[in-house]
């Protein structure tokens, strides 16, 4: 397929376009809807909603094209609520009926005049960076036509749908990088915002503390959008510009294990932002380091993820994925005890990494430190698999246990690999990094 030329935008830019005549509102459904029935789309819905687009391009738009998303495909990830359709978060151990409401986020999408454009597949339960599902199939990653590379997790298919043009953004959740993973993976830009911010009712949780509703998009300014539409809150800007922001950029643990790919393209934008006159501060942020020891028992995706499983594991723990049911099943053996301990620990450690992220505008990070590895390698071979999702993880989940909000962009040149550079903070600092993540994106085009 060969994308229209004047469709491949953003959707601020495609917004524009419907409003000034330029392109008929029915294009951007026509693309969509083409995208979708290709075979590198294969995977990356478990459920689609053509019927919506197609009646949406037969009637018209109507009023939505004056509305924030515009009349425009959106894709929502298979944890979700949609009314009428039955929400199996991956799995095939979820037969419950169809939802009879739509939960709030996707409420949210609705009334801003998005059309949901299908239920695209995930990881199981979300518990994994990979990306992999034995049930529905594992979508491709677009960036790589010779190779099938692994999409990311665990909102892989949400992230296939922008990367192939099958949505204009993607609604997913992020409990330990479930959106800059895949963002990062596939070329993309990925948001989690402070976990607060965004209901979360109506989904399948993973974690009931680490859960974050957000969305993955083409650009900054489409993250900036979704943001708001999802929150119901206006971002607003300082007016600061990357000029003399200080950048924290983190030691611990964050720049290990780069594969050269990724180091290049890190170190190659960390250059072009010092040029732009960002003051890169090399800093220990020794915390970090104690995050393994606090999460040793597993955490609270296992504690939480087991309390809610326990009747369906009871009923049918040989349908799950046996890399999945493993890691919920840590939680059984935490105790109350353990679990509060967990609560405090937490607590402490994130009062210390604020402290020392104080003054700082944000912290840049290698999203994570590899490229998309093949498929086939993981597919059956545990040990492989666990230590990519480790790896895969390793950065990303640090936000989430500071209940901080971050974006990955993509900051790779156009002959390469995609690789993520990740902009993060602690809690409601979602404007500034948001407002920094835009300069980001612009020096790096610009370079």
């Amino acid at each position: 397929m060969k994308p229209n030329p004047r469709l491949t935008a953003d959707l601020h830019q495609v917004r524009q376009s419907i409003a000034n005549g330029l392109i008929h509102p029915a294009e951007p459904l026509e693309q969509a809807l083409e995208a979708c029935e290709q075979p590198s789309c294969r995977h990356a819905y478990v459920l689609g909603a053509q019927a919506e687009l197609r009646q949406a391009i037969a009637g018209g738009q109507g009023s939505a094209t004056q509305l924030p998303l515009a009349g425009l495909p959106v894709s929502v990830k298979d944890l979700f609520d949609v009314a009428g359709q039955p929400t199996r978060a991956g799995s095939v151990v979820l037969q419950g009926p169809a939802a009879t409401m739509d939960c709030p986020a996707v409420a949210r999408v609705r009334a801003a005049g998005g059309l949901i454009a299908g239920r695209t597949n995930m990881t199981e339960f979300a518990f994994s960076g990979v990306g992999i599902n034995p049930h529905h199939g594992t979508p491709v990653n677009p960036a790589d036509r010779s190779t099938p590379r692994i999409p990311g997790g665990s909102s892989s298919g949400a992230a296939v749908s922008v990367a192939l043009g099958a949505a204009w953004l993607a609604l997913g959740s992020d409990t330990g990088g479930s959106l800059r993973i895949p963002a990062a993976l596939c070329g993309l830009v990925g948001f989690k915002s402070t976990a607060r911010l965004v209901p979360t009712e109506g989904a399948v949780p993973l974690s009931t503390t680490l859960d974050t509703v957000g969305a993955i998009t083409g650009s900054v300014r489409d993250a900036v959008l979704a943001h708001e539409v999802l929150a119901q809150r206006r971002v607003h800007a300082s007016g600061k510009t990357l000029a003399g922001a200080r950048l924290a950029l983190a030691r611990t643990w964050m720049l290990d294990d780069m594969q050269a790919p990724v180091a290049a393209a890190f170190e190659r934008s960390l250059r072009t932002l010092s040029a732009a006159g960002a003051r890169i501060e090399e800093i220990d942020l020794g915390p970090i380091a104690d995050l393994a020891q606090i999460n040793a028992g597993g955490g609270f995706s296992a504690a939480e993820s087991y309390a809610w499983h326990r009747p369906l594991l009871a009923q049918g723990a040989d349908q799950y994925d046996p890399r999945v049911a493993k890691r919920i099943l840590r939680g059984a053996q935490m105790t109350a005890a353990d679990y509060l301990d967990l609560l405090s620990a937490r607590k402490r450690w994130i009062a210390s990494m604020e402290q020392q992220l104080q003054g700082y505008d944000a912290v840049i990070s290698p999203t994570v430190p590899m490229v998309a590895p093949p498929i086939a390698p993981l597919e059956h071979d545990d040990e492989a698999f666990f230590r990519v999702n480790a790896l895969l993880l390793r950065n990303t989940s640090v936000v989430n246990m500071l209940d901080g909000c971050a974006i990955s962009l993509p900051c790779h040149a156009p002959d390469e690999l995609p690789v993520g550079l990740m902009l993060w903070h602690g809690a409601l600092h979602d404007d500034r990094v948001l407002e920094l993540a835009g300069q980001v994106e612009a020096a790096l085009a610009g370079r």
